[in-house]
């Protein structure tokens, strides 16, 4: 049996005196709805549902991820190990609210191979499934299931990975749904992803039929659900929540924009690297006088039959989709037009943390490399808080009347 272990708590716990303020805890706690994050990652998922959800267990296998784990969170519930090691009898014996994966996405993205679930990363989801069924079968499944991963999972071996994880969450009895949610409508970075569904009937939301097609709901989900198997679409629910309203925010107030790294000569090889549809943006926001500030990444394009390194950047107030950093071209850079001169630098670990949501006192890891990875890999904070704001605890709640 694995073990979790404690390590370092970030903050310590409030000492309370007397068995009034034990009961105080044993109740508070008693009311708090219980999860289980699988591929933890930093924890963002934890972060996202907030105080009101208790983490009863964690797993992830990356050293550097699970150490800023325990750095924010403490090590009791967490246990670093591959998943595929991982038994009915290494999780809780409680009934948990919600099971929680943010699956591995390398064999889903459009910018990886596209392997699918066959591939050896992207095919962990069937060893989190394996955990669910084990659960189910000790009287234990989880209410609620919320499976995240890349948009490109829907398009995946032409949709039939998507149709295969929709089939397998049914089959396991749950009452399925999906929902494409971009978090630019919560932070300035555009980053859309997958959140697939699983409710256990006496949760499970009602709507039938199809809300509008709109980015939540798109062609291309809808398109795979059309080949599901009939058991599976009678299980097939529709979400009617949809966030109402994007940030203020832009990726201006989120940079350091006085930080000693931005980069006059930096600045030149860049716009020396645009494409000139690219150099007129820029110049023209330089003659407005004012400041701007955006996001560029190093793409190979093909002009003229020959493959050209461009930078392309964009300057509409989001940042470009968080990646990790497996090379060059997947750092992210920033542009800054200020007093007519353009400057660039890197984007740094702390504004990645930033554009994902995390709080300023979380601690990343201090190897850069790692604390990036961590947020490219991550899923953003805020959409899991509307997430568990707007789908899952109204659900929980008709549970709870309905009893």
């Amino acid at each position: 049996m694995l073990r979790a272990s404690p390590g370092t708590e970030r903050e310590s716990a409030p000492k309370c005196g007397g068995n009034e303020a034990k009961t105080g805890q044993a109740e508070e706690l008693r009311h708090m709805r219980t999860f289980f994050e699988f591929f933890a990652g930093g924890g963002m998922a934890r972060l996202g549902l907030g105080p009101a959800w208790r983490c009863a267990f964690a797993n992830d296998v990356d050293p550097a991820k699970c150490a800023a784990y325990r750095a924010n969170f403490g090590g009791e519930t967490l246990i670093e190990a591959d998943i595929a090691a991982l038994k009915l009898e290494d999780l809780p014996a409680v009934r948990a609210d919600l099971a929680w994966a943010s699956f591995p996405c390398q064999d889903l993205s459009l910018a990886g191979a596209r392997a699918g679930l066959a591939g050896a990363r992207s095919g962990l989801f069937f060893q989190f499934w394996r955990l669910i069924e084990a659960l189910s079968g000790a009287g234990r499944a989880p209410r609620l299931i919320v499976i995240e991963n890349v948009a490109g999972l829907m398009t995946s071996n032409g949709g039939a990975d998507f149709r295969r994880v929709i089939e397998t969450v049914a089959g396991g009895g749950y009452v399925v749904s999906a929902m494409a949610i971009d978090a630019r409508w919560f932070s300035p970075q555009s980053r859309p992803r997958l959140f697939i569904f699983g409710f256990a009937q006496e949760c499970a939301p009602r709507r039938r039929s199809a809300p509008p097609l709109d980015s939540f709901s798109p062609a291309a989900m809808r398109a795979s659900l059309g080949a599901l198997s009939s058991k599976a679409t009678r299980r097939w629910r529709w979400l009617a929540a949809r966030p109402t309203a994007r940030p203020n925010m832009r990726l201006e107030d989120l940079v350091d924009i006085n930080a000693p790294d931005w980069c006059a000569a930096r600045g030149a090889a860049a716009l020396s690297m645009m494409s000139a549809r690219q150099r007129a943006t820029v110049e023209a926001l330089r003659a407005s006088g004012d400041r701007h500030v955006g996001a560029a990444f190093r793409r190979i394009r093909i002009e003229n039959g020959a493959r050209v390194q461009r930078i392309e950047a964009r300057f509409d107030g989001l940042a470009g989709c968080l990646r990790t950093p497996a090379g060059g071209s997947s750092r992210q850079m920033l542009v800054k037009i200020e007093d007519g001169r353009v400057f660039a630098r890197l984007l740094s670990p702390r504004e990645a943390a930033r554009l994902m949501g995390l709080p300023e006192d979380y601690r990343l890891p201090e190897q850069t490399t790692a604390a990036l990875k961590l947020c490219g890999d991550g899923v953003s904070v805020p959409v899991v808080r509307w997430i568990g704001e707007a789908i899952l605890t109204p659900l929980l709640a008709q549970e709870a009347q309905a009893a």
